[in-house]
Parts: C-alpha cells; structure tokens; sequence
C-alpha cells in the first residue's frame, strides 16, 4: 500500500504582499527573477500578479468620442497626395542566362498570364 507522504496545498498570499512585491519590480535596473527569488516565489506567478495589477489599473472601457450634433458636425479633411515617382513599365522584360548564353525576351504588360505560361514552361 502507497502512503502519501506529503498533501500539497497551494499557498495564499495577502494583498499587501502582494502589492509590495509588484511595486519592487517597478523599480529601474528590477530583475522580475531575482525579486521572486527573493521572496521564495515562482517568477512566473509573479509576472500573473504584475498582470493583474496592470489590468486593474487599466479602465475598463475605452472613452467614447463626443457625439455629433448640429453644433459639433463631423468634418472631412482632404489630403493632397503627392503624385507617385515610380514609373510605370509598358513591357515585362525577362532576361534568362545559360552557361555562355543570355536570351532577352520582351513582352506586352497586357498579356502578363500568358507571359507566366510561357515562363513556366520555358522552366521546367
């Protein structure tokens, strides 16, 4: 017959502690592993403890904007784009190299799926 030798039970820690330990890791230069060291608990329960205090502090909902009205309408604000510098190709120009021979094959940007046929072909 096996005995239990030893009955786990998890730990429970005040508030206060809690706090103090959360607010050590705020300091600059803090090691989140050496405080829970330190203190003889898990740093990964520690980093749950800083998440819950992040979270607590954090509103819970987002702000709502102001609500529109006749006084407040909304406004749109045009942008001026500036005109695009890359210059557009009227060609597809492949270049392919076989030992000593190069082959250059100019074709219409029009037909660009039948380019992509024929390339795939070509490179079987």
């Amino acid at each position: 017959m096996i005995e239990d030798s030893k009955v786990r039970r998890r730990r429970k820690y005040d508030d206060n502690f809690k706090q103090q330990v959360v607010a050590e890791c705020a300091q600059p230069g803090a090691s989140i592993a050496s405080i829970a060291l330190s203190h003889g608990i898990n740093a990964n329960l520690l980093h749950t403890w800083r998440r819950e205090a992040r979270q607590a502090s954090e509103p819970s909902e987002p702000p709502t904007p102001p609500p529109t009205t006749p006084q407040n309408p909304p406004t749109f604000i045009p942008l001026a784009l500036a005109p695009s510098t890359v210059p557009v190709a009227a060609d597809i120009r492949i270049e392919l190299r076989r030992g000593g021979t190069t082959v250059a094959v100019t074709w219409p940007l029009g037909a660009a799926a039948e380019c992509a046929t024929w390339l795939r072909e070509i490179l079987r």
